[in-house]
């Protein structure tokens, strides 16, 4: 335990821990020293000189070593300077004054200097309202300036860094906190200082500019209205907006955030989202999201979502009511209950599943989860348990990362693994190819694709790396998808488990699916399970599609679900699968009711409505209520809250959990706030819940999955699939910010590859008929073809594929 310092601040005398900075000292007291470069998430540097305080320290006899006493105390004696509250550490005995006469002349003279270059634009500035440098000139700079106006620096104002983030130089104040962010958070130094005195500018160093998933970060940090993203940038004032908490449904992390709506005339009349900003939850995303989470919430409010039933007649799906809707399928369903197959995906909250899964029992059929990664199963009996945080993750604890690209799959995940990394925990990559997060672990396990269950099996009986994994304290182990399909995911997620299961039910120790959704994880709790010869189930079945579109994603499945007897479709669209429904359902977005995701750390999570339903939509799960009381069954269609009772009293690990303990919150640090924008940034604080860490089911044994081994002939390819983070998904490519970061479909291969098929890089090649750009990267093997999901390609597995060119 950390040694305890006692110190006076403004005259409240505080213990914390020695090595505690003077501003965060005071900011556990409520004192508020003024900040512009410092950021508590990361190092100081001292550079806006705006947090200057008096110090006094005890004085010291220089010959017997001890305090000099005036009275019964001893004689604090303060140095001729003032120093920085952000740099200093805290010391025994410290008096610091912030409000002092010379500290608040400081601050006011700081302010006055930054102000002699900074443009008077508040009622037009992005910021205004919620920029610290106003808040602080309103509290300590001096009314008049003694600088002439015409002598203003002048410099360049809308200037592109990226596609995503633009910046006003004449705004900017040079604190460095987008760069440092960049180098020290992110870990991708694409921003730099350039020019010297007052010419310094922010410049972007990589190509394209500000090449970075984390861009949108910098400008919640900017304590100016320097940087702003180009979905926000003149678009509303932040006093016009409300807010209203949701959870991202982007990927399994689960990043808490907080949708800012407004009703306005462009919109005609309607109320809209104007922006996505991060809401502060220590446990999961801290206070970052990433871009694609932040940006990719344009399909919720896309003109061409459903508004109404569909229902077909003479071939044509035409506009229905909900009535004859729900009558049309109550009528196909009724003689073919024992065939009922749903299929699902974890794009669904946890009540609507619930409900599906009581529907699909009830009516003797399957309940489907539409994915391509297996394994689940285990992760709900051998996951992280209730404590784990990968926060408090350092020297004592192994984190093995397997056939996952976190980077392009959970970029949060991906920042909090470095980050432990740096704090001493041994991070072990085992991949087929390099990925961005190797950079940070200790080893690097690389195999042969086909061999990744075999690989995990061995790590122990390596020497450095077996003593890592089985002498760690803690062990956390993370599997993916990168280059595996439904069975050879599910045998390496077998053989992960075999790594954890003597240590089941402790903290910090786990295994965790990186799953390609946000709910898979809520999925496999509540039954779910995936079917690897799904064509063949759907071909003559009477099918409930919700949120899927599997005809969409492979023609294979389209030729399936048009040999099937009856096809209902529960979506927001009207997908490739709807286009051949009988039925078509209007399904809301989860950002026009409430609901609750499980998050692949099995954290149960709230999210709140922000938006009015879209023409006549429903809750998924209301409608799946409303079809079973068609079919004779009693599900619970009111509330999502009332759901969610009898969620937790049927499914053992969801024990406990209700609205209101998904509610509750507790004390962060840092603390951030609405009402101190300077020193945590402009992002949220959590008033409305940290979510649920769910129980463990009872350890069931771990199956042995043999996976069949590929072999290309000479004249073949081994085609394998990854992910990247922005695909051809609805939830993505409805964004116009992010269409530029999808491109065309692509396939990765060797130069030599390349070289054989007479291609170049930009060249075009065709995989088993589908039409590509070419890329080269040494490090891909020369029998291998690396082809992205979502991208065009209908590949969820390794296949053998033939090459051509175009």
């Amino acid at each position: 335990m950390a040694k305890m310092i006692s110190l006076t601040i403004d005259g409240h005398p505080i213990t914390v821990p020695e090595g505690t900075l003077i501003v965060n000292a005071a900011k556990q007291i409520g004192i508020d020293i003024p900040v512009f470069c410092y950021h508590p998430k990361m190092e100081p540097v001292g550079m806006c000189r705006q947090c200057l305080v008096e110090v006094g320290r005890p004085m010291i006899d220089r010959v017997t070593g001890q305090p000099v006493m005036e009275g019964d105390k001893p004689k604090i004696g303060f140095g001729p300077k003032l120093e920085t509250a952000c740099t200093t550490p805290i010391s025994e005995g410290m008096v610091v004054l912030s409000q002092s006469d010379k500290a608040k002349a400081s601050q006011k003279e700081i302010l006055e200097f930054l102000l002699t270059s900074h443009p008077l634009d508040c009622p037009v500035c992005d910021k205004g309202g919620e920029c610290p440098l106003q808040n602080l000139t309103m509290a300590h700079a001096s009314p008049q300036s003694r600088f002439l106006f015409d002598e203003k620096h002048h410099a360049e104002k809308h200037v592109p860094l990226g596609d995503l983030i633009w910046l006003d130089r004449e705004r900017c104040i040079q604190c460095a906190r987008c760069i440092r962010f960049q180098d020290e958070i992110a870990g991708e130094p694409v921003l730099a200082f350039y020019q010297r005195g007052r010419a310094t500018d922010i410049i972007t160093n990589s190509e394209p500019g500000f090449d970075s998933v984390f861009s949108g970060n910098t400008t919640d940090i900017c304590p100016v209205g320097a940087l702003t993203t180009a979905d926000f940038r003149f678009g509303a004032r932040p006093w016009e907006m409300k807010a209203a908490a949701s959870i991202c449904a982007q990927c399994p992390v689960g990043c808490n955030v907080t949708l800012n709506t407004r009703r306005e005339a462009k919109s005609g009349g309607k109320v809209v989202i104007k922006r996505v900003m991060p809401r502060q939850n220590e446990a999961v995303n801290e206070i970052w999201m990433c871009d694609k989470g932040r940006f990719a919430y344009h399909f919720t409010e896309d003109a061409n979502r459903l508004a109404k039933p569909l229902v077909r007649k003479n071939g044509k799906l035409e506009t229905a009511s909900w009535k004859d809707a729900i009558e049309e399928i109550g009528k196909k369903v009724q003689g073919n209950k024992g065939e009922v197959v749903v299929l699902a995906s974890g794009r669904l909250s946890n009540e609507d599943l619930f409900n599906l899964k009581q529907l699909a029992d009830g009516l003797g059929g399957e309940a489907l989860l539409y994915t391509h990664m297996g394994g689940g199963e285990l992760t709900t009996s051998f996951g992280i348990p209730a404590g784990t945080n990968f926060s408090g993750m350092g020297k004592e604890t192994t984190i093995l990362v397997v056939a996952s690209d976190l980077y392009n799959e959970a970029p949060l995940w991906f920042l909090r693994l470095k980050q432990a990394a740096e704090r001493g925990a041994t991070l072990i990559i085992a991949n087929a190819r390099e990925t961005k997060l190797e950079r940070y672990s200790k080893f690097a396990v690389r195999y042969s694709y086909g061999d990744e269950a075999e690989t995990v099996s061995g790590l122990t009986k390596k020497n450095k790396i077996g003593e890592a994994i089985t002498a760690a304290e803690n062990l956390v182990v993370l599997y993916g998808s990168d280059g595996l399909g439904l069975d050879g995911s599910a045998a390496v997620a077998a053989a992960c488990a075999e790594l954890v299961k003597g240590r089941l039910g402790k903290p910090k120790n786990g295994l965790i699916g990186v799953w390609p959704r946000a709910n898979d994880q809520g999925a496999w709790e509540l039954g779910f399970q995936p079917a690897d010869n799904l064509g063949k189930l759907l071909k003559g079945k009477t099918v409930y599609v919700v949120a899927a579109d599997p005809a969409g994603d492979d023609p294979k499945l389209e030729a399936a679900l048009k040999g099937a007897k009856f096809v209902a479709v529960q979506e927001l669209f009207l997908t490739e699968t709807a286009k051949l429904a009988d039925v078509v359902l209007p399904a809301q977005a989860y950002t026009e009711r409430e609901g609750s995701f499980t998050s692949g750390e099995r954290r149960v999570q709230r999210f709140y409505p922000a938006l009015p339903p879209r023409g006549e939509t429903r809750a998924d799960f209301a409608i799946i209520a409303a079809i079973a009381k068609e079919l004779g069954l009693e599900l619970e269609g009111r509330s999502a809250s009332l759901v969610m009772d009898k969620l937790a009293a049927s499914v053992k690990t969801f024990a406990g959990v209700t609205y209101r303990k998904l509610a509750e919150t507790n004390e962060q640090w840092p603390i951030v706030g609405r009402g101190d924008l300077y020193y945590g940034g402009t992002t949220y604080e959590n008033k409305q819940g940290l979510g649920v860490q769910l129980a463990l089911n009872a350890p069931a044994p771990i199956p042995s999955i043999s996976v069949e081994f590929l072999r290309p002939d000479e004249d073949q390819w081994l085609a394998v699939p990854i992910t990247r983070l922005y695909d051809r998904g609805i939830t993505v490519s409805t964004s116009e910010l992010l269409r530029a970061h999808i491109g065309e479909a692509t396939v990765l291969l060797h130069p030599e590859t390349a070289k054989k098929l007479g291609v170049a890089a930009g060249g075009q090649v065709k995989v088993n008929g589908f039409r590509a750009e070419v890329r080269l990267d040494a490090t891909v093997p020369a029998s291998v073809a690396l082809l992205p999901r979502g991208l065009g390609f209908p590949i969820n597995a390794p296949a053998v594929a033939e090459l051509k060119k175009a």
